[in-house]
């Protein structure tokens, strides 16, 4: 059956060539890895680890290899069914991050890599407000995103009708969410694009703590 909601849609009519083609972004992206590394350690050091907006499986299973119990949701059951194909020990399902369905206090920590992107700029506080909710005390969540203005919206991709937004983002508003949503921020990180490895837009990184 196919998925009622445009952006999961979009992601499994893509998802095998989302997988070919980007499903090892990582080997190119040092700075992701390096933070990739301590997020394992110190969250993993908490609780388990949820990708959300999982993909093809990379980024849990780069944290599972760091030694963290992870696992992944994802809007999109294409993408889900690469993710256990390519990774079948880890734990994947299809779920919304919005309301990702998890109990209160059930995790060491969450990664979202380019997956808030896709959500409207309103619903980043109740979504952050949800993560804290799911997070033990001591828990962190790590955000990556596209930082800018801009709304870039794509009707076709790798050959395949889409209709997909990606929400560039100010540093500060991802910060400010996630404060108001309960959290401390612990880091924040700009670094300029790889060339050739992606899309050429400034990147960035919030490390959010739920302390209490």
């Amino acid at each position: 059956m196919a998925s009622a909601d445009p952006t999961a849609a979009s992601y499994d009519r893509v998802a095998a060539e989302y997988t070919a083609n980007i499903a090892d972004e990582l080997a190119g992206k040092p700075l992701d890895r390096a933070l990739l590394l301590a997020f394992a350690e110190q969250a993993g050091a908490v609780g388990p680890i949820c990708d959300m907006g999982c993909g093809p499986g990379h980024v849990a299973a780069f944290l599972a290899s760091a030694g963290a119990q992870a696992e992944g949701v994802d809007l999109s059951p294409g993408m889900v069914d690469q993710a256990r194909q390519r990774f079948p020990s880890i734990p994947f399902r299809q779920g919304d991050m919005r309301s990702p369905d998890l109990a209160d206090a059930s995790l060491g920590g969450i990664a979202a890599f380019y997956s808030i992107i896709h959500l409207a700029p309103e619903d980043l506080l109740p979504t952050f407000a949800t993560w804290h909710r799911a997070l033990r005390p001591g828990g962190l969540a790590l955000v990556a995103f596209h930082i800018g203005a801009d709304v870039l919206h794509l009707d076709r991709w790798w050959e395949q009708p889409v209709d997909l937004d990606f929400h560039f983002l100010a540093m500060e508003d991802v910060a400010e969410r996630l404060r108001q949503a309960g959290f401390s921020i612990a880091a924040t990180i700009q670094r300029a694009p790889y060339a050739g490895v992606e899309h050429p837009s400034q990147r960035g990184y919030v490390l959010a703590r739920r302390d209490a």
